[in-house]
């Protein structure tokens, strides 16, 4: 029986180095997995010749520009990456007849709402990276049928710079880390999305063909964030964890970026 073949894109990102860390569970699959260095989205006659050498089943786009500062200073690089290519990519998965799996963000929304955002709930980005990430959902609606576009939040692990690495990081040389709680989210672990892209491609997971939420569901602020790898490094004694309500960044951030999964995870 033939391997079902997945291509990876973005794999030097911390969910591309989960998905590497769990290839060899799935000997009846096979991985190409594909970085930034080697595969430029924004290229579309390099995307084109990469899935005509290779028979993909899958793609599980990772490949995006996540810097929200950045995005915000360069929005046409956030644009060209995140709504041009993705939109490459979903051609060809088009063309190929290969289904994508793509990342998309909590980002999307503005964060006025009181409740958790459902994946019916209108999208309103306050900023330029959630715009260039709702321009990329639009650019797959508009050109495939078979596709889920996976929302997820505030994803963090042990590899790469992330909220849980910072956190750790300075914990090493400060006393005192002051940490904003004008924001709530639910932090997810990138293993635990990498194990969900699986579960979806292996079919234990039934969905229909959209978008899809994911979070590993506990709502908390940042600094709720940072006192829980606090203490589950048991650093609680060398460190303190204070409340800043100044949040330090130039750039609007939904207040509220929950994300309701209800509904959207059903096991078969």
């Amino acid at each position: 029986m033939k391997k079902k073949s997945i291509l990876v894109t973005g794999a030097s990102g911390q969910l591309g180095k989960c998905l590497r860390k769990i290839e060899s569970d799935y000997p009846e699959l096979s991985f190409v997995f594909k970085d930034a260095s080697q595969l430029d989205i924004t290229n579309k006659s390099a995307v084109f010749k990469l899935f005509d050498s290779f028979n993909f089943d899958f793609c599980i786009n990772c490949a995006a520009y996540t810097n929200v500062n950045e995005a915000e200073k360069n929005p046409k690089q956030a644009f060209r990456i995140n709504e041009e290519g993705t939109g490459n990519i979903s051609e060809l998965c088009r063309q190929k007849e290969v289904v994508l799996l793509h990342i998309s963000t909590d980002y999307v929304f503005d964060g006025e709402k009181g409740t958790p955002y459902t994946k019916d709930d209108m999208p309103n980005p306050i900023n330029e990276y959630g715009k260039s990430k709702l321009a990329g959902e639009r650019q797959i609606q508009q050109t495939t049928r078979r596709y889920y576009i996976i929302r997820t939040s505030w994803l963090y692990s042990e590899f790469g710079k992330n909220f849980y690495t910072t956190i750790l990081k300075l914990a090493k040389s400060n006393k005192i880390l002051r940490v904003t709680d004008e924001q709530k989210g639910c932090p997810t672990n990138a293993n635990n999305l990498a194990a969900y892209l699986m579960q979806i491609i292996g079919n234990e997971i039934v969905l229909d063909y959209g978008i899809v939420h994911f979070t590993d569901c506990e709502p908390m602020t940042w600094f709720d964030f940072a006192k829980n790898i606090i203490k589950e490094n048991n650093l609680q004694n060398t460190v303190e964890v204070v409340r800043d309500k100044n949040n330090r960044t130039f750039v609007k951030r939904p207040k509220n970026s929950v994300l309701s999964i209800k509904n959207t995870q059903n096991q078969s």
